[in-house]
């Protein structure tokens, strides 16, 4: 492999949020932090100038990928790279292609990749297709789908954002869907999510918006649930994500304060995104 080729690799890896590599057989404990104050029983030092809460949190830093003339050996050998240069949505389309790398494909009618405005500042990302996707290949037209619908124009209309369905970008973590409707299995997540994250890195949108809790693991690599995560702003490969509840969660008739609570995560991502 050359130089290049090895820089963009290793830059792809950053822009994932990957910042360390290490060798098979390393053991590496993490630094311990020195302060002025690290005596056992000190109070931690109050946070200078708070972010207010509707303000996503700064980006991460990334560590730099390490020149080309130094020895950067990836376990036994370099991980494969995940995208190719000049990645697209065609590239992508076309690399997913009549997919059977899990069990996914089994049961399904069409494979459902997204919909929407492929150069959107905001995109929504849910859990998987259900019968109505299924069948259409489209993400988001059966009842929780209608619901999505209802939720952006309504919501933006209401706080005087000239905003449609259509001029949104939709998709799922995963392509295919579960049988019953099930929740994706982590190695289903795993395999359909290199085509997710490379849609998030061809679109670069100001803010995600996550659609329950397996988007937020998928996007947040967290299992912390919905109700935990809601309402805050998280970072992935440094773009704002706001975790929120699923439009099927919402559908249920005693999840009333799941509704306020969800058009309030909406209404703080519009007026971020639009205004």
């Amino acid at each position: 492999m050359n130089p290049d080729d090895l820089r963009r690799r290793l830059e792809f890896y950053r822009d994932l949020g990957i910042t360390t590599l290490y060798r098979r057989g390393d053991s590496v404990s993490p630094p311990r932090r020195s302060t002025p104050d690290s005596s056992p029983g000190a109070a931690p030092a109050p946070e200078r100038n708070p972010r207010p809460p509707s303000a996503p949190p700064e980006p991460a830093s990334f560590a730099k990928p390490a020149p080309p003339d130094q020895p950067a050996l990836l376990g036994d050998g370099l991980l494969p790279g995940l995208a190719p240069p000049d990645d697209s949505m065609e590239k992508i389309r076309a690399d997913i292609g009549d997919c059977t790398r899990c069990r996914l494909h089994e049961g399904r009618t069409n494979i459902v990749f997204g919909v929407g405005n492929e150069k959107s500042p905001l995109v929504f990302v849910g859990e998987g297709p259900g019968a109505d996707e299924d069948a259409q290949g489209i993400p988001f037209v059966g009842r929780a789908g209608q619901l999505l619908t209802a939720m952006i124009e309504k919501t933006a209309a209401k706080e005087g954002i000239p905003l449609e369905r259509k001029d949104v970008y939709i998709c799922n973590v995963v392509k295919c869907r579960p049988p019953n409707n099930r929740t994706p299995q982590p190695d289903e997540m795993e395999i359909c999510g290199q085509f997710l994250f490379r849609q998030l890195m061809v679109i670069r949108p100001k803010a995600i918006v996550a659609l329950g809790g397996t988007a937020a693991k998928a996007l947040l690599g967290t299992r912390e649930g919905v109700t935990r995560l809601r309402g805050k702003w998280r970072r992935w490969n440094g773009i704002p994500v706001m975790v929120t509840y699923h439009p099927s969660y919402l559908l249920r008739p005693y999840n009333k304060n799941a509704k306020r609570e969800a058009w309030e995560d909406l209404r703080t991502v519009l007026h971020y995104v639009y205004d």
